[in-house]
């Protein structure tokens, strides 16, 4: 099948909810994408957050053909060997003692408000709980997880939402502190905004609310569904503020393909919230998601990928500046680690033109909002990656 008939099959069939590109990838290799007709593409989106340990790793997988072989799924009914290194690999990364598996981001935010809700309900038999969510933010497409995301535009068509849910704005502690009242449950923000704009929460705001919770038995929800698993230069951007969240949220580069995502909780909440009969999953924690999860971690050990973030990050932060400062069309970068966003005069240049420009001229771009185009490579990435990516970039921006 060619490659316009196999984008003409899917139109045909797909419903229409995502708006493709006229691209049929084929295979991938380290850094880089290959189409159907054999042209080679720089990946500076790692299919937005995902792909962290590159294309093609031979370990992981083999990893998956090896668990492909013994057995793909059981159910939450048994254990699996997979499923129990998956747990003490995460848990131990992540600082925080228990784990539930899920298939998405979306369904781990969705545990973690359930997790958060059941907590308050336990101390009082109320059930009319509050949450206070950020402006800009975004958590998933599910009802539970599209009630705490800070943009009208994704809530309206489908209200009412999950209701008690308030918004604050980011970055701004009095925002915060104006909405917490003795029915608040839950506080529920990622620790750097990525479809928001790629805003790194200040540490004065993140230690805040962190204070906040502990004062008022409130808990602190963390969605680090993409900038989580080393990307930020840590395994979870949270450790370099200083606080720990009660619940937090993992997906994308936890399973670098396979999907497969995650909420985790302290000891506090873990023991007084969820129990058997109030949540579950058919699929989550399987056998196959769980052996990519362990295996992605004994990568990320074993391959130094945290320490090549901090040695490439300086540099695309370096080379990005660069670039704003000779494009007048740009007006700032921002970011934290391999997690950066160059923001543009709209009124100069539109970001989508210059990511269709650029996956012409073979280099995969993303935008963030309708100002900002976010750099989310593989986390495997060198400086010379960043050079051609930069070449690339500045020919697109004069196009």
């Amino acid at each position: 099948m060619s490659m316009n008939d196999t984008i003409k099959t899917a139109e045909e069939h797909l419903l229409h909810t995502y708006n493709r590109y006229p691209i049929v990838f084929d295979h991938g290799n380290g850094v880089r994408l290959y189409d159907d007709n054999g042209k080679e593409y720089l990946d500076f989106c790692a299919g937005i957050a995902v792909y962290a340990i590159g294309y093609g790793n031979k370990r992981y997988e083999a990893a998956l053909k090896s668990q492909i072989e013994k057995i793909c799924h059981t159910s939450n009914y048994y254990y699996s060997k997979p499923l129990a290194e998956a747990a003490k690999a995460l848990t131990e990364a992540a600082k925080l003692p228990k784990v539930f598996f899920t298939n998405s981001g979306a369904e781990a935010v969705e545990g973690a408000i359930k997790a958060a809700r059941k907590y308050a309900y336990l101390k009082d038999k109320k059930t009319d709980h509050e949450i206070i969510a950020m402006q800009h933010s975004f958590h998933g497409r599910t009802f539970g997880a599209l009630s705490v995301t800070g943009n009208d535009h994704y809530r309206e068509p489908f209200e009412p939402m999950i209701g008690n849910v308030k918004f604050a704005d980011f970055n701004d502690l009095d925002s915060v502190r104006a909405l917490v009242n003795d029915r608040t449950c839950a506080i529920i923000m990622e620790t750097v905004q990525g479809e928001g704009g790629i805003f790194p929460a200040d540490k004065e705001f993140i230690t805040g609310v962190r204070k906040l919770c502990d004062d008022n038995d409130i808990l602190l929800i963390l969605d680090e569904i993409q900038c989580g698993m080393g990307r930020c230069g840590s395994m979870y951007a949270f450790m370099q503020y200083g606080v720990q969240p009660d619940i937090l949220t993992t997906a994308k580069a936890v399973g670098c393909g396979i999907p497969v995502g995650a909420f985790l909780l302290n000891e506090k909440t873990a023991s007084s919230s969820l129990v058997p009969g109030d949540h579950g999953t058919t699929y989550g924690g399987n056998p196959l998601a769980c052996a990519a999860v362990a295996e992605v971690f004994r990568i990320f050990e074993e391959d130094g990928i945290i320490d090549n973030v901090n040695k490439v990050a300086p540099y695309l932060k370096k080379r990005l500046e660069e670039t704003v400062a000779s494009h007048d069309c740009l007006i700032a970068e921002r970011g934290l680690g391999l997690m950066r966003g160059i923001v543009f005069d709209t009124d100069k240049k539109k970001p989508a033109d210059v990511v269709s420009a650029a996956l012409s001229k073979g280099l995969v771009l993303i935008t963030a909002g309708p100002d900002v185009i976010r750099f989310l490579p593989p986390l495997i990435i060198s400086e010379a990656d960043v050079d051609e990516m930069i070449d690339k970039l500045n020919a697109s921006l004069a196009e």
